[in-house]
This record gives C-alpha cells, sequence and structure tokens, in this order.
C-alpha cells in the first residue's frame, strides 16, 4: 500500500492469510482490475452476467442436497435421478425436449416450479455479495429465485423471457416490484435495478425457457430483437459485462449471451473460468471477453480479502 510502513503491510497481509487462506492477488487479478471491476458494478457500467456456477454452495434447506442448476444435475433431477441416454444428458434442452414431447410442456414447467419455486434453498455466498453492492442491472440465465430475494426489499424491475406464445410479437414480460408484490407494466424503469432472467422464474408467474424448441424460438426472436426490452435495448449500449459461474462450451448459451450483450463496449468485459478451453478462448476474444484464469470464490476471496485489507488498514 503506498505510503504505508513495511510493519502496516505486514499487518495487512496476515489478516489476509489468516482469514482468507485462499486468496492469491497474483493469480486472480491484480489490485488495479479488481478495483475497476467493483467500480464499475457500483457505477452500472459493468452488469454481472450469471451462470449455473453462483448457485454452486447452494442446498436443500430440509435435505442438504444441493440444487440442480447446471445441465447435468438439473437432468437428472428432472429424471428422478437416473441418468438418461448419452444423447439426451449432453444438454438439459434436448432431455426437456424429450420429456416434453412424452408428458407434454406441463411436465417441465411443474419440475421447474417444484424445483424452484416450491422448495426452499439457502443462500448463496454470491447472492449475499450481490445484495451487498445491488448492481443496477443484472442478467441472470438461472431459473431460481435468489437474485429476486436479494432485491426484495426495494423495488425493481423484472424481466423474465417467454418462448412460444401466442397473441404478442415479444419475448418478454415486464413486472415491477412495489417492495410487496410484482405488477405487470409495460415499459422499463432504469432509475431502479433492473433483473433480467432470460431462462425464466417461478415468480410472479411459472414462464420458463427450457426445452430445444423454447430455446429455438426464443434465440430466433432474441436475434430479430424481439427479446429485448426497447428500454434495454438503448440502456445497454456499451455496457460491460462480468461473467460468473459461466462456462462457454455450450452452443445454447454461447448464442444466448452473444444476444444479450449486443452493442456492448468494444472491450465486451470479463469472464471467470478457471482452465479455460481452446473453443472458450476462441469464443471469449470474438466477444472482446477477457478471460480471468480463476472461479467464483477465488474472486469472492479477493473481494473479501481486498475489503479485510481496508479494514485492517483503517484500524492502524
Amino acid at each position: 500500500m503506498p505510503g504505508k510502513q513495511p510493519s502496516e503491510q505486514h499487518a495487512a497481509r496476515n489478516l489476509q492469510k489468516r482469514f482468507y487462506p485462499h486468496f492469491n492477488r497474483e493469480k486472480i487479478m491484480n489490485t488495479e482490475l479488481h478495483a475497476r471491476l467493483m467500480a464499475g458494478l457500483r457505477d452500472g457500467s459493468l452488469v454481472p452476467y450469471l451462470g449455473p456456477g453462483v448457485l454452486a454452495d447452494v442446498k436443500n434447506i430440509a435435505t442438504g442436497e444441493r440444487i440442480p442448476a447446471d445441465s447435468n444435475s438439473l437432468i437428472l433431477a428432472m429424471n428422478s435421478g437416473r441418468p438418461m441416454s448419452p444423447k439426451l444428458m449432453y444438454e438439459f434442452p434436448r432431455a426437456a425436449m424429450n420429456v416434453e414431447l412424452k408428458r407434454g410442456r406441463s411436465a417441465v414447467e411443474k419440475f421447474l416450479t417444484k424445483t424452484y419455486g416450491d422448495t426452499r434453498w439457502s443462500w448463496s455466498r454470491a447472492h449475499h455479495w450481490l445484495k451487498s453492492i445491488r448492481p443496477n442491472y443484472v442478467i441472470d440465465i438461472n431459473r431460481d429465485t435468489q437474485l429476486q430475494d436479494a432485491y426484495a426489499d426495494i423495488p425493481h424491475t423484472l424481466i423474465v423471457g417467454v418462448a412460444r406464445i401466442g397473441g404478442t410479437q415479444f419475448r418478454y414480460k415486464l413486472f415491477h416490484w412495489d417492495g410487496q408484490q410484482y405488477s405487470p407494466v409495460e415499459a422499463v424503469d432504469t432509475q431502479h435495478p433492473v433483473l433480467f432472467k432470460p431462462m425464466g422464474t417461478p415468480r410472479p408467474q411459472p414462464l420458463y425457457i427450457a426445452s430445444d424448441a423454447d430455446y429455438v424460438d426464443y434465440i430466433t426472436e432474441l436475434m430479430g430483437g424481439f427479446a429485448i426490452p426497447p428500454g434495454i435495448k438503448e440502456y445497454r449500449k456499451n455496457k460491460q459485462y462480468l461473467l460468473l459461474g459461466l462456462r462457454l462450451n455450450r452452443d445454447t448459451e454461447r448464442m444466448v449471451l452473444s444476444d444479450m450483450i449486443y452493442s456492448a463496449h468494444e472491450q465486451a468485459g470479463w469472464a471467470l473460468i478457471p482452465e479455460p478451453t481452446d473453443k472458450e478462448k476462441r469464443f471469449c476474444a470474438k466477444l472482446g471477453l477477457e478471460i480471468i484464469q480463476a472461479d467464483l470464490n477465488e474472486f469472492l476471496d479477493a473481494d473479501t480479502a481486498v475489503q479485510g485489507a481496508a479494514l485492517a488498514e483503517a484500524a492502524l
């Protein structure tokens, strides 16, 4: 720390090692980048983009079982814990399409509502962190309600993706939360936080993008501009993004991401990906995303350590 005596620096390092033993600043990012990311999250220029990894530490309060969030765990949960054929195990939308064809669309919707709407889950570390900084715009491709819970005490706009619906050309529904309940609205109010759940949520009504047919319809309209509210099309211009808990090895997530961050800043942002594959490296380079080779917990450890060091410095 500039201007600090060696003993003070030593005290701060000891505090980091004692309370955050997994923190490695050199492995994750330098202090300047960390400060830049946190400043961007707070001023709204950097948008968190949440993938299944943000739910990795969430457990069923009654049973202790982990929440099914990634593709593989979702398929197993939907099929009563039994693996499906290798072709269907490749990706959740495929497996959901198979269930839909055999048992109807309602079977998939009921599974997702029971999983994310009717089951009590512990809070994730990532959502505790998000609640502490409250970014003004968050994109969450998970279907759980934790992000909504993190903003439940303040007004916000909720955007929910929908597919294969009649009577409208748009592939989203808008709701305003007034601190007590959600009400349908016609436009996005960016003066309040905006939570974008493109793959759906059970609240305030069960709406999901799940099967192959859903994704084909949704992505088609996303590419055509009919799945993004007009207010967000303008608001998102030149934004940067921070991808948290998201691997980019599947075409479905890649196509959704590409269109969700359309019109981003030339340097589109950063992706936390430990040990990225060549495919992920090429894709991120194409979109202008810089890869930070660290997982979510390392990033959160880094943030906690920086805050802890600041407290230690203030106490000296």
